[in-house]
């Protein structure tokens, strides 16, 4: 039977006069620093003496074991091939508090905020080093005004970005696919404006902190077992739940991912698969657009407006669509809008008014708020009285609802994406952002900076 010992070894910092700075005698390295501890089983019958140099006669025959190297290394390989592996980390963006997207202060708050640091630094920081310089006669000009550059620029460097970020770049845990799941590497991520509600609050996530993003592609790395019908190296996409897009990998129920046609790029996925699926519901099931019929158009230059523009004119119905700027005006006149109404220089409903001669439209799609859904934030309460009129019906419809089964969520993919294959629709990627950017692409989103789809790139993607 063999037996166990324990063997510690020790370094110079332990003994600084019995042991020499050298290798262990019966270890592969240099032990320094600390004492370090192993366990090894040996032959019991295996014994020998270990000298160390330098030592008293006293001290040179110590009756232990002799431990080969090879041994030593076999256990060590033994040890950690028994270790448990280490969770995989990816990259990821979370919100721990809901509101932002600020990135910083903006200059002017820093220089104020950097001269408030700096007192602070100069006064419990500079001064008493200064004062210990001096009375090691240590002390000169060069020294201080090194140093009091040194305060400002920490001062200035903490006042910049001391402003709570609320969206975070972190490393995440991911694990491995269970039962009906999978893996995917995102190659492209699709930013909406749903993922705003989120981070704000107006929607509530189930956990805190949480990953937000609703639309990707990437490709499969991983499958869990036992699952038929997808594989390693398929190009897949989803929209919706779970959430949590924003990151280089995930973990996503197999059910809830669609197949991409390979010649389809993966930005143009993964930028068309939730907006083009929200289209479909609005023109296709909500109100079903048909020849003859006017629709109003809210937001026409966005990612979902571009779209329903498109749609709405390839069904044969006529398109009024508001926007801010000249330049969305003359995208959506190329996105098949008939009318467009400059809304911050012209009152939309005269306009509208004015084009339709008195009848209206036959659905209005906002997805602005409180701006224009009562001359969409959001709009207040509407009396169930103004809707009797013209027996008007006002729906807030949620994609999810209209995708609950596999059938219908491979239908609406299915014809969202054979559009996008014969030209009916054509996707505007005007914007995109490394992933570790997303609060920029948030702030230019909410701005209304941003036209067409908005798409964010994992970091290494991104550089390539």
């Amino acid at each position: 039977m063999g037996q166990l010992i324990r063997l510690k070894l020790f370094c110079r910092s332990h003994y600084p006069n019995k042991l020499p700075l050298r290798p262990h005698p019966f270890a592969s390295g240099h032990w320094r620093g600390t004492s370090s501890s192993l366990q090894l089983q040996i032959p019991s019958n295996t014994r020998t003496s270990i000298t160390t140099r330098n030592t008293t006669e006293k001290q040179k025959n110590h009756s232990l074991p002799f431990i080969p190297r090879s041994t030593i290394k076999a256990t060590a390989r033994a040890i950690s091939a028994s270790a448990p592996e280490a969770a995989a980390m990816v990259k990821a963006i979370r919100v721990h508090e809901l509101g932002g997207p600020e990135v910083s202060l903006s200059l002017s708050l820093s220089l104020s905020l950097s001269l408030y640091i700096y007192i602070y630094i100069y006064i419990y920081i500079y001064i008493p080093h200064n004062f210990y310089l001096c009375s090691k006669n240590w002390c000169s000009i060069s020294k201080c005004l090194s140093w009091e550059g040194w305060c400002y620029c920490l001062s200035f460097f903490l006042a910049h970005f001391i402003y709570y970020q609320v969206l975070k770049w972190e490393d995440v845990e991911i694990g491995e696919p269970k039962e009906g799941e999978i893996k995917v590497k995102n190659k492209a991520i699709g930013l909406n404006f749903i993922d705003v509600y989120f981070r704000k609050g107006v929607y509530k996530a189930s956990t805190m902190p949480f990953t937000p993003g609703m639309e990707a592609a990437g490709v499969v790395t991983a499958v869990g077992p036992g699952l038929t019908g997808r594989k390693v190296g398929d190009f897949v996409a989803y929209a919706g739940n779970p959430m949590g897009s924003y990151a280089e990998e995930q973990i996503l129920p197999a059910e809830k991912v669609v197949p991409v046609p390979p010649s389809l790029d993966p930005i143009v996925a993964a930028s068309v698969i939730l907006k083009g699926m929200t289209a479909h519901m609005l023109v296709r099931r909500c109100f079903k657009v048909e020849p003859g019929h006017t629709v109003l158009v809210h937001a026409a230059a966005g990612g979902v407006g571009s779209l329903l523009c498109q749609w709405a004119n390839a069904l044969g119905a006529t398109v009024i669509g508001t926007v801010s700027t000249t330049e969305k005006a003359a995208q959506a006149k190329e996105d098949g809008c008939h009318h467009v109404i400059m809304y911050k220089e012209e009152d939309f409903v005269t306009r509208v008014n004015e084009i339709t001669s008195g009848k209206g439209v036959d659905v209005v799609y906002d997805s602005v708020g409180k701006d224009t859904f009562q001359s969409s934030g959001m709009p207040d309460p509407i009396p169930m009285t103004e809707l009797a009129a013209k027996s008007l019906f006002l729906t807030r419809a949620a994609l999810f609802s209209y995708n609950a089964t596999r059938d219908e969520l491979l239908q609406a993919a299915g014809e969202v994406f054979s559009n996008v294959a014969s030209g009916i629709l054509r996707v505007r990627i005007n914007h995109k952002y490394p992933l570790s950017q997303v609060a920029q692409a948030h702030e230019d989103l909410e701005g209304r900076k941003t036209s067409g789809s908005v798409v964010l790139i994992p970091d290494g993607v991104f550089e390539q």
